[in-house]
């Protein structure tokens, strides 16, 4: 699987160079150039499988030879264990027309759970595969800050640094995102809005030179990864 640039500008890469890049250099996305396509067979097949079964299907078209079968679902399996309900994200009938589909048991009780518990372990994999190490550096307005800290806590090739706006994110995620003493995780509250944590965390991304000598990588939705796992 090949990614191309939402502008045209930035080289062609491969799923875990896309995964490490996140924001395009030339300022664009990443997406597939092809995208895969599911007949109805396929779709129906998947019907009362487990979510982690699920999610290897789903996924490994859009990861392609890159990662083997036997790692990408140990990865899977690893990263929803962590999960309070065996079914990850159940769908609930709670009328005789309407259904809910409960997003809130992973860790930090945040629906961004589903996306960076898999997204830390992909990083791990990548990075152990070529002996490096990255900064990531994230903006939230609360879940995905609380749930990206979580998730990337600890792990070893990996410094983590959250932009959030000072007072205009919720106590409970205030404090899941600043009570972390890892000691590869950092908190930062920005005098601001979340757009001005956005812009600065943009502003980190557009200076290619900055960008080269930390070995920036982002987690919010601008690295196609967090995109992939969401849409299981």
């Amino acid at each position: 699987m090949k990614y191309v640039s939402t502008r045209g500008q930035a080289p062609e890469l491969g799923f875990e160079d896309v995964l490490l890049t996140g924001l395009a250099r030339d300022g664009g996305l990443y997406v597939p150039s092809e995208w895969p396509r599911f007949d109805e067979e396929e779709i129906a097949s998947m019907a009362g499988k487990p979510y982690t079964e699920v999610a290897y299907r789903v996924m490994s078209p859009f990861i392609g030879d890159e990662i083997a079968e036997d790692d990408l679902r140990a990865m899977i399996e690893e990263a929803y264990a962590t999960f309070d309900h065996k079914a990850v994200a159940p769908l609930s009938q709670i009328g005789p027309s309407d259904w809910l589909l409960e997003l809130y048991h992973g860790p930090t009780l945040a629906f961004k759970d589903i996306a960076m518990q898999i997204l830390a372990r992909l990083f791990d994999h990548a990075l152990a595969k070529r002996k490096e190490r990255v900064t990531i550096v994230g903006a939230t307005s609360g879940d995905t800050g609380s749930a990206a800290i979580e998730a990337f806590r600890g792990r070893e090739a990996t410094d983590i640094f959250i932009l959030h706006p000072q007072g205009r994110v919720s106590e409970v995620q205030r404090r899941q995102m600043t009570t972390v003493l890892d000691s590869n995780v950092h908190n930062i509250a920005v005098e601001g809005t979340f757009d001005d944590c956005q812009a600065l965390v943009k502003d980190m991304f557009n200076d290619h030179s900055f960008r080269d000598e930390i070995k920036l990588a982002g987690v919010n939705s601008i690295n196609w990864g967090r995109v992939m796992a969401q849409v299981v």
